[in-house]
């Protein structure tokens, strides 16, 4: 899936050449913010085996050819939801250029095309930005899906 629009950016699908950019874009806001924790690094460590291998997809957003973006779609499981809209990481240099909805889209797209019918994420409340993006996508606040984060404060959900 390639997917570009007027700021030179392209969406490509995961390869391995682009594992340290997953890691480095997600592993960049989460220390900015918070702390990283065991389940960051279980998927940012291995996204191939983590993400892809289980039924999952990555987004990378490129501009000029360089990862600027990434966003994980991950397969769940017992949980009333498909998928979940996961370690979506834009480099600060690329902040406000809409790279985020690109990818967000991306994703909502490709979970459609693996028969999704619900999609979950989960956030934190401080991170008001991020939480404007998805309910613009129309995902709505829900509760009680376990977490594995410690970060994590609001949930949210979309019904495609």
């Amino acid at each position: 899936m390639r997917t570009s629009n007027k700021k030179n950016i392209v969406i490509v699908p995961f390869e391995s050449m682009y594992s340290r950019a997953f890691k480095d874009l997600n592993q960049w806001w989460i220390e900015k913010y918070f702390k990283m924790e065991e389940a960051d690094y279980k998927s940012l460590d291995n996204p191939q085996s983590h993400i892809i291998d289980n039924g999952g997809y990555i987004a990378v957003a490129l501009q000029n050819e360089k990862p600027v973006g990434v966003c994980a779609l991950i397969k769940m499981q017992n949980t009333g939801y498909d998928y979940e809209l996961s370690k979506m990481g834009v480099s600060p240099k690329v902040h406000g250029k809409g790279i985020g909805h690109l990818l967000a889209t991306c994703i909502i797209e490709k979970a459609k095309e693996l028969g999704a019918k619900k999609l979950f994420l989960e956030t934190h409340t401080s991170l008001v930005p991020a939480i404007n993006l998805y309910k613009k996508l129309g995902f709505k606040e829900i509760k009680g899906v376990a977490t594995p984060y410690e970060r994590s404060d609001y949930q949210m959900g979309l019904e495609l």
